[in-house]
Formats: C-alpha cells, structure tokens, sequence
C-alpha cells in the first residue's frame, strides 16, 4: 500500500467506453426514468417535460465545451475543486472541494433508501420477504468490497448492468409508443412552448438534477487513457444517451396514456407509472424483470458514487487539504477514502433504521434533491472559473470553447441555481423550515469554511497551500514545508523593491490565484514566491543553478508560468525556461520557496522560453 498516495494514478487504464458507462450509471436512467419522470407529470403536474429533458441536455452540452476545453490543461481527479482552485482561487477551490464532497455523498447516501425498497419489491416477486433496510445494508457490504478493488474491474460490472436496464427502457418505451391512446401517436408533449410558463421552468430545475452524473468522467481524467479524448467523448455520449432516454420515455409515456390524461394518470400512480402503463402489453415475466432491474439500477448508481467521492477525497487528500491518511492507495485504488465513505454511510443507515425513518422520503428524496443542489452549484462554479481561466490567454482554444461557451452556461447554470434556492420548498414538496433551508445553509456553510481553511493553510502551511489544485502532494511539486509564512505569496503577488512578496490573492471568487495567474508587462510571471523587481520567477520554491522544479501546469505564451517553484540561475521551473543574463548583478536575494533558498546573480533580463509543443 502506498504510504500516502502520494504520486497520480501510474496506469492509464479506462478507455472512452468505460468512462461513459460509469458515467450512465451515475446518473441512473432507469430511477429517473421509472421515479421522477412519474412525479414531474403527478406532481408538478406539467406536460413539457421531454421538451425540458432535451433542452437541460442541450444546454448541458455547451456547458460541457468550455468544461472539456479546461480539463485538457487541468488533469485532476479532483475535477471541479481543481478547477476553482487554478481559475478562481485557492481557497475557492478548497471550498468548493467541500461542497462536493458533502454533495456526492448526500446523493450516494440517499440512493440507498431507493435501493432498499426496490430490492425488497423486487424479492417479493420471488417470495422473499425482508425490510429494506436489511437490503440497503446487504447493499453497502457488496459496494464496500467492490469500492476496494480496481476501477476497470468495476466498469466491467456496472457496463452489465448497464446494459441491461438500458435495454428494458427501451423496450417498454417501444412498447407503449406501440400501443398509443386513440390509436394514433401524438406529439403534444414535444411542443417547446410548454416550458415557457412558471410550471415549466420548474421542470428545467427538476432536468437539471435528473442529470446529474453526467460529470463523471471528469473525475476519471487522470486514470484514462487519453485523457484529452476521452473525457469530452464519454460526456457527450453520456449527455446524448439522458436526452434519448429521459425526453423519449417521457413521450412515450404520453402517448400511450394520451397527452390529455397523462396527468392524472400519472397522479394514480406515483411510485410505478413506467411499469404500469406497459403492463396489460406485456408478459408478466418482463414487467418483473423491469423491476428487477430498477433495482439493479440502483445498484450501479451506488458503486459509481462512492468512486466519485472516494477519488475525490483522494484528490484533496493527496495535496494535504484533508488528512494525509485518507491519501492511501494499494494499485491505484483509493482504500483509505472508499473505507472512509464506506463507514459515513453505514452509521447513516444504522441511525434511520433505529427510528424507524421512511426511506423513500428523508433518506432517498431529501438526500438525492439536496446533493442535485450541491452538484449545481459545483457546476456554477466551475462555469466561473472555466471562464477567468481563459480570460487572459487562450492557451489554443477556440473562442467558441474558451469564452461564448462558458458565457451561455454560466448564464443558465446561475439562473437554474438562484431559482432552485428561491423554490427549494416546492422541489421537497415540504413546508417544513429544517427540510427546506438546511441543505442550501449547509453548502454555503462548508463552502465557506473551506475557504477560511484554505486561508489557515496559506497562512500556516504554505507548501500544502501552494499544491492545491495541482493534483500533487507538496513535496512531489517542488514544495515543502519549511517555508516560512512571512515569506509566503500567493499566486498573484507581486514582489516589492527590497524583494519581499506581497500577496493580493484573497479567497474570494473576483480574485485571480496562483496558477491562473496572468503574467506582467515585462514578462512577469505571477508565481508563489516573491523576489526581486528584475528576478521575477513562479513558484513556490527557489531551487538551486542546476535543480528542476517540477509543476503541474503549462506555460503562457506571455510568459506566465503555472509552476510551483522559483527558477534560480540556469534553471528551469515547471514549463517555463528562464536564461539569466550575467550583464549586471545585484546583491545577493533570497528566493522564497519551499524546499530551499538560492543566493545568485540576479538578472535584469529575464528570456522565456515556451515549452516544445507535447
């Protein structure tokens, strides 16, 4: 086992295939298919919801281009917390890295209501008879063995089950397109004017978090095989596959109850609408089967859950946000974070079957919409950062990938957010004060306390704090842990005369950071450690006439460099080639840095090299 998993992922092992099936399996087609698809037309007691599943995917699908565009320069597990961290800044990011995580888990937590009552109906087809709490947790055992082994050992399991419930969607959607009321099929529902009412913008809210999981694959960036490919197929086909599935069952449904009495129909029957209506066309065995393979369903979207939070615990572990030792890994599988989420989740289930609390309501509804909560604001937020990272250098992306874009999503994405905070009560269907703010107070909670904690890191752990985002542990950046704080800058320091670095970076989302950085009009680049007007250098390490500093980003064609370490004389920091002049010399400066400080020559001429294109 690995002490602290302290390197990335060593193999590249997911190809395009296996990233979109976890992918499909996050995001459950057939619970949201055969469970909110019923409650949009029951409850909300709106028509226009393929026409809402297609639009949330289109849109989704722009968000995605400026998404893809910054996961080719930002390889990380860690996904939208690297994100934040690298366009917004650091502290942003670790807040952000807290909301994800209490996110993903409040989704991965609540699923297990779902499962267990699907498992217990899905038994008593063949006679067994037990409570669904005894499945949710017979469930957990499985998916905290399977949390254990490899990745691509598990994609080989949910792409089965995949399969599988893909397949029973659409053949009881052929089934009731085949079987239309009236004896013709009809495309009411399809009208795009239906949503552009107040019903049918809450249709958008409730797409939105029907999506979510769609964003898997970014988590998996650094564990496929080419991560620059890959990534951006998996979510398109992802985002295409939830357009097909959930806007055509939709109709489907419609159709066969027709457009004038889907509603009520859909009112009698809530909790199995899309096994019902196929039902007197079918065999009795294939509509068990469906049911079988709700369960199964479920299944998938736990496993592929409780990787997303375990890498993604692993992400911020290894760079030292959270406690090293959930950094542990055997074979490139995080042990330590999917023990860690594995144990959240058994005292959940062991406190709501002590009292007794009702599965399907506060565990499965309330922990799903308030993880789709804290997924919205993630994908806000990443939208903002995508955004300031390309503000100043368009690192070879087109303007369309780099800017209009992320414009448009970030636009929707900020507008779908204040609207579901604003009507949270009515997506809970509850007036109950807990149940309605405690989810959107308990983000804006950890998010803030995540950028107070990225500031006590900046303050009392610079090395860790110039790792974050990186991907890397400290000491693996060219960081370490004697530098002293007074000595400390941030990303978007600039050095004053007498060579002290004076730090303007603060926590909030208006603030360039480190990475981002833009460089000056002399050629400045904007790095961790400050020095002298004419020895500007990046990073957070002053390495001596011969050393590397190795650094997670990529050089600015302006001759910013996202490096973590302060080039001495002759050397090279990150990805940037810094030549020093020995025409004049100044008197000796001290570069701050994490690892060691480098007396030498100072230049008055700095020559930045771009790096040989990979």
């Amino acid at each position: 086992m690995s002490e602290t998993g302290l390197t990335e992922q060593k193999t590249h092992k997911l190809g395009t295939w296996s990233v979109f099936v976890i992918a499909v399996s996050a995001m459950t087609p057939l619970t949201v298919v055969a469970g909110a698809l019923p409650l949009g037309y029951g409850e909300v007691k709106e028509k226009g919801i393929p026409v809402a599943y297609v639009v949330v995917a289109a849109v989704l699908a722009i968000f995605t281009v400026g998404l893809t565009a910054m996961a080719r320069h930002v390889s990380n597990s860690g996904a939208f917390y690297a994100y934040a961290a690298r366009g917004l800044t650091k502290p942003a990011g670790v807040g952000t890295a807290f909301v994800a995580l209490l996110a993903y888990n409040a989704m991965q937590i609540g699923l297990y209501g779902a499962f267990g009552v699907a498992a217990h109906n899905a038994a008593a087809i063949f006679g067994w008879k037990m409570s669904w709490i005894v499945w949710a947790l017979l469930g957990w055992a499985l998916v905290s063995f399977l949390g254990l082994r490899q990745i691509d050992f598990n994609a080989r399991i949910l792409t089965v089950l995949v399969c599988a419930e893909v397949l029973i969607v659409l053949t009881l959607d052929a089934v009731m397109v085949g079987h239309p009321a009236g004896g013709s099929v009809a495309l009411d529902t399809l009208n795009p004017a239906l949503i552009a009412t107040a019903g049918g913008v809450s249709l958008l809210v409730g797409a939105v978090a029907g999506m979510v999981g769609f964003e898997a694959p970014l988590v998996y960036a650094a564990e496929a095989r080419d991560p620059r490919r890959t990534v951006a197929r998996a979510i398109f086909m992802t985002l295409g596959v939830a357009a097909i599935l959930y806007g055509g069952s939709a109709w489907a449904m419609s159709v066969v109850a027709g457009p004038d009495q889907i509603i009520d129909v859909a009112a009698r029957y809530l909790n199995d609408l899309f096994f019902v209506l196929p039902d007197p066309y079918l065999p009795t065995a294939v509509t068990d089967l469906a049911r079988i393979f709700f369960a199964t369903s479920l299944f998938a979207a736990l496993l592929a859950f409780h990787h997303t939070v375990a890498r993604y615990a692993l992400a911020v572990a290894r760079e030292g946000v959270l406690p090293p030792a959930l950094g542990r890994t055997r074979d490139d599988v995080p042990v330590a974070a999917s023990v860690a989420q594995s144990g959240l989740t058994f005292v959940v289930l062991v406190v709501f079957g002590i009292l007794a609390l009702n599965p399907t309501t506060d565990l499965f509804f309330f922990g799903t919409v308030s993880g789709g909560l804290g997924v919205l604001a993630l994908m806000t937020i990443a939208s903002l950062a995508v955004v300031r990272f390309f503000r100043h250098d368009p690192r070879g992306e087109s303007r369309w990938r780099r800017a209009v874009a992320p414009w448009i999503a970030l636009v929707f994405l900020t507008l779908m957010l204040l609207l579901s905070v604003a009507f949270f009560g009515e997506l809970m269907d509850s007036d109950n004060a807990v149940k309605v703010w405690l989810p959107p107070a308990a983000f804006l909670g950890v998010y803030l306390g995540g950028v107070w904690w990225g500031r006590r890191l900046r303050r009392d752990r610079p090395g860790v704090y110039a790792a974050i985002g990186t991907g890397l542990p400290p000491e693996h950046s060219g960081l370490a842990a004697e530098t002293r704080p007074s000595e400390w800058s941030d990303g978007a320091a600039g050095a004053g005369p007498s060579g002290r670095s004076e730090s303007v970076a603060e926590a909030g989302l208006s603030e360039r950071s480190d990475g981002a950085a833009e460089a000056g009009p002399s050629g400045r680049s904007d790095g961790a450690a400050g020095v002298g007007p004419s020895q500007r250098s990046d990073g957070a390490a002053g390495a001596g006439p011969s050393e590397r500093s190795e650094s997670a980003a990529e050089a600015e064609p302006s001759g910013q460099s996202e490096s973590a370490a302060g080039a001495g004389p002759s050397e090279r920091s990150g990805s940037v080639g810094v030549t020093m002049s020995p025409e004049k010399e100044i008197p000796e400066q001290r570069v701050n840095g994490g690892a060691a400080d480098a007396t030498a020559p100072g230049p008055l001429s700095e020559e930045v090299e771009k790096p040989p294109a990979s």
